[in-house]
């Protein structure tokens, strides 16, 4: 496939009788959700690899209760050669977890704000020590100094945390949290909670700004299914779907935008920086054009 279609990679699923394939969350949301997924006989697949980002447990049961295959996760970094940590072709962790680490590889999880040690359970910014770690980055000093510090652990900059099993399960980029009044609030874990409503295709969360209480506070853009009435009605309804399942201070304040794509990058990863700056360009946001 020269360029992905989805369309032309269910089509050579069936027709190649495919057994494994590696995909990207944008791909596993559509394998999860998309009506076109159910014209296809998908039987000959056995193993799905995702990477590029987190992809949310509830998604990978919807795939799992809809294809009959289970979706392992890993994680890998440029700067750690690449892989950090991963399940064995024959493991099943749980679902949402990518795996425990890589051979010969240390880790721990701090409070970014403290630089705290914290523990099983505990979320934080993930460190990394090890061979296969990087000596620092070719001609950037300063770089190298914010990421490698003096005791030789890298900060990721990913926000993780880990089961009393070694299992890791990463949340969101540390950059990304929304801070809202002293709380930190990650994005990805919204966008994974607004892709399980029944009308959701695709979404993303991003920080907007309430000047009359000078924080940030979470908005959603939303791709809605084919077919829905998109009015203020569903914007309602998805803010108390979400607002059931979250922490009051997680709640969004922002709003609801509609929107038709939300963009990515080739990977995988939602462009977040494109859809801020469309939102703070305008007093009422508009429709987010998606392009890669």
């Amino acid at each position: 496939m020269p360029k992905f279609d989805l369309p032309s990679f269910l089509q050579n699923i069936q027709k190649y009788r495919v057994t494994n394939t590696f995909i990207v969350p944008p791909v596993a949301l559509a394998l999860a959700k998309h009506p076109m997924v159910l014209d296809y006989d998908l039987t000959s697949l056995r193993h799905l690899a995702c990477g590029a980002a987190p992809l949310p447990k509830d998604l990978c049961q919807r795939i799992e209760e809809r294809l009959g295959v289970y979706c392992r996760q890993g994680f890998g970094m440029t700067e750690a050669s690449p892989l950090v940590a991963c399940l064995r072709p024959d493991a099943r962790g749980p679902d949402g977890s990518v795996g425990p680490l890589v051979a010969g590889l240390k880790a721990k999880i701090i409070d970014p704000e403290t630089g705290r040690e914290l523990g099983v359970g505990q979320a934080g910014e993930w460190l990394l020590k090890g061979p296969n770690v990087m000596r620092g980055y070719l001609n950037n000093v300063e770089a190298t100094k914010i990421t490698i510090r003096e005791d030789g652990w890298m900060h990721t900059g990913d926000i993780v945390y880990v089961d009393e099993h070694g299992n890791w399960f990463v949340v969101d980029r540390l950059k990304e949290l929304i801070k809202y009044k002293g709380f930190q609030i990650p994005a990805a874990e919204l966008e994974a909670l607004l892709v399980t409503h029944s009308k959701v295709l695709d979404a993303a969360v991003i920080p907007a700004y309430d000047a009359s209480q000078a924080t940030e506070i979470p908005r959603a853009y939303v791709v809605i299914q084919e077919g829905v009435v998109q009015n203020d009605e569903l914007k309602k309804e998805i803010m108390e779907f979400l607002a059931a399942r979250v922490a009051p201070h997680k709640k969004l304040r922002g709003g609801v935008v509609f929107t038709k794509e939300i963009p990515k990058s080739a990977s995988g990863k939602i462009l977040r920086k494109d859809i801020v700056k469309i939102d703070r360009a305008s007093d009422s946001p508009a429709e987010v054009k998606a392009h890669l």
